[in-house]
């Protein structure tokens, strides 16, 4: 049991969240291939997995599907400009503060700007929830880019959050990881 924690105290965010997947969430979704690695200028307030020269990063096009309570890692995101962010979100075109309560989904949750403007019921272990507002993608497929602030591709299981849907639901950011439930509104 220390070996594993020891390993996942080693491992990424992404990799860590990859391996807080529960065997049943995996089922028809498996990577669709690899992105080659390419570093750059990455903006690291909320502690990113920077992308590294070379190295092979999974990508996905799917996720599990949704239901009631949909088994997610949360992760910690800034979508103010200059923030790790990258560009505008994706949905509305605009920048987000702190203190909006805005996330970002992975691709195959976001499904193509389906969610886009929807509010997402989140729910962190002891039962605490909160509501917050679908803005961007958390690319499952693109990344090591300006676009992507030269960030590894999201997990295929990721609710990347405003610091402000961390502070709500009482969790702690500087883990940068945290496994919740998530639902559609």
């Amino acid at each position: 049991m220390a070996m594993a924690i020891v390993l996942l105290a080693t491992l990424s965010p992404s990799h860590t969240a990859s391996c807080l997947v529960r065997p049943h969430d995996v089922v028809g979704c498996q990577p669709s291939g690899y992105l080659p690695g390419r570093s750059g200028n990455c903006e690291t307030s909320n502690s990113p997995e920077c992308c590294v020269d070379g190295k092979q990063y999974l990508q996905f096009l799917c996720s599990p599907s949704v239901s009631a309570a949909t088994w997610a890692v949360l992760t910690v995101n800034g979508f103010g400009k200059g923030k790790d962010g990258g560009l505008p979100s994706e949905c509305d075109g605009a920048y987000h503060d702190d203190s909006e309560m805005v996330v970002a989904l992975s691709t195959g949750w976001f499904s193509g700007m389906s969610r886009c403007g929807r509010s997402i019921k989140i729910t962190a272990k002891g039962g605490s929830s909160v509501y917050a507002k679908v803005v961007d993608e958390c690319d499952s497929v693109h990344g090591c880019d300006a676009e992507h602030n030269y960030e590894e591709p999201c997990a295929y299981n990721i609710v990347d959050a405003s610091p402000a849907v961390w502070d709500a639901l009482g969790l702690d950011q500087s883990i940068g990881l945290q496994g919740v439930t998530w639902s559609d509104e």
